[in-house]
């Protein structure tokens, strides 16, 4: 494609979007795809293929969402349209079990290390609610320890301090969930180790369990300091308490075994989606033998899914899962991610923006503040007002972004060094803008 340099016109999504206000919520069907934290109205997307969106407009862009993670080989990958088809040519659901939901249950077994049984389901939402539900019937106890600026889906309990969507837009933490749900949920600061331990002394005996992403990934980009996993680690086996790590975003995309094969941490239970799911509606819940059997109708804690292993979803992340098995991928994604992350940082610098850019693998942040970001109330120092203006810039140069500070950027397999290199291009000439509407 051309890179575009020139202004683009927006009147069909314009126009689609007024249509859509009038009959959804906000004229959206998840909140920060509204723009409302970056100023304008939203794209209307018409297709997408490798590193590439286009819009109802034919407008091109160079795309770092990936429909939010699950993209790690680009859109309308062959091999993965391929397997779509064949599926779709036999039916598109069944309500009965497959040959299919076994073949990917046991790729995902293989995978990742925690994982011994899995059960297969809709949304990372619905595997992070039953992972919970798992753990207080298996420990028999009712507190989750959560970390602030970390999003594990919208169930009730789990919005306090949830980061992403709810930070872009400025909400109140959980409204609409009962008070005596939000009480059962201890939220204490990402990578603070003292406030973990400080939460089991007061309520040890209660806590079923402590999840965490083991990358932040909805504050933005936050990997987690030296000795932060090894800690929750050692805290949740000495107080009996179960540790989830909340792979929904990590998972099949920092490594092929996720985030707990690249610092070897295994914790009890994983949730899994995005990438599992080669960009359907797709999820997963697994971990110890021991605790995934307690679920019905093997045991006695349910949970059912009239959906659950779709046969055209299982199809389409097993051809993706197949192309990341031998690992090549992901360091063609080190090489890229390593590549940005540098041109990022030059470019803020060269501008005398301050920028500080946070990236493990193919997942990447560029907060405006000039302090590290470690947790939620770091991230919280970002200047919003300069990356909507930031944001803006980028789309006029073909780069598309995600709609919001607290997010993070991802790559695919399909961006090339020529794709980074010109991001790294437009970066340069938008923040030098930045700087110089602002008097810097």
């Amino acid at each position: 494609m051309e890179y575009a340099s020139i202004k683009m016109t927006r009147t069909h999504s314009q126009s689609l979007f007024e249509r859509a206000v009038r009959v959804t919520p906000g004229g959206v069907n998840s909140p920060v795809r509204a723009f409302k934290s970056v100023g304008g109205d939203p794209l209307f997307i018409q297709r997408a293929y490798g590193s590439r969106l286009v819009d109802a407009d034919g407008n091109e862009y160079l795309d770092y969402v990936g429909s939010w993670g699950p993209m790690v080989l680009g859109h309308a990958h062959p091999k993965v349209l391929e397997a779509v088809h064949r599926a779709v040519d036999l039916g598109t659901s069944y309500g009965a079990p497959t040959e299919l939901e076994v073949r990917l249950a046991e790729r995902i077994v293989e995978a990742v290390p925690s994982v011994e049984v899995v059960r297969l389901v809709n949304s990372g939402t619905e595997a992070v609610m039953s992972a919970i539900r798992l753990a207080r019937g298996f420990t028999g106890r009712d507190f989750i320890v959560k970390f602030e600026g970390c999003y594990h889906g919208h169930s009730d309990g789990l919005l306090a301090k949830a980061g992403s969507g709810v930070a872009t837009l400025g909400l109140p933490d959980s409204p609409g969930v009962p008070q005596a749900f939000a009480a059962l949920t201890l939220s204490v600061p990402f990578n603070d180790l003292d406030a973990v331990e400080a939460a089991f002394r007061k309520n040890g005996d209660g806590i079923a369990a402590v999840i965490v992403e083991p990358v932040a990934g909805n504050m933005g980009c936050v990997p987690p300091e030296p000795g932060f996993l090894e800690g929750l680690r050692e805290v949740t086996r000495r107080h009996g308490a179960l540790l989830i790590f909340d792979e929904v975003m990590t998972g099949f995309r920092l490594a092929y075994g996720g985030a707990q094969e690249r610092f070897e941490i295994t914790p009890d239970l994983t949730t899994l989606g995005k990438v599992v799911g080669g960009g359907f509606p797709l999820a997963a819940y697994g971990g110890r033998r021991e605790i995934m059997e307690r679920m019905a109708p093997a045991g006695p804690i349910y949970q059912a899914g009239t959906l659950s292993g779709n046969p055209v979803a299982v199809s389409a992340g097993l051809a993706q899962l197949d192309e990341l098995r031998d690992g090549q991928v992901y360091d063609v994604l080190e090489q890229r991610g390593a590549l940005l992350e540098e041109g990022l940082r030059t470019a803020a610098r060269e501008a005398g923006v301050p920028c500080t850019v946070n990236r493990v693998g193919s997942m990447i942040t560029g907060f405006f503040t000039a302090q590290p970001v470690r947790n939620y109330e770091e991230a919280r120092t970002s200047d919003t007002a300069r990356f909507g203006r930031f944001f803006r810039a980028m789309l006029e140069r073909g780069v598309y972004l995600a709609p919001s500070q607290f997010e993070a950027a991802f790559l695919s397999a399909a961006h090339t060094e020529e794709d980074i290199r010109h991001t790294i291009q437009a970066a340069r000439e938008c923040l030098q803008a930045v700087s110089r509407d602002e008097g810097g």
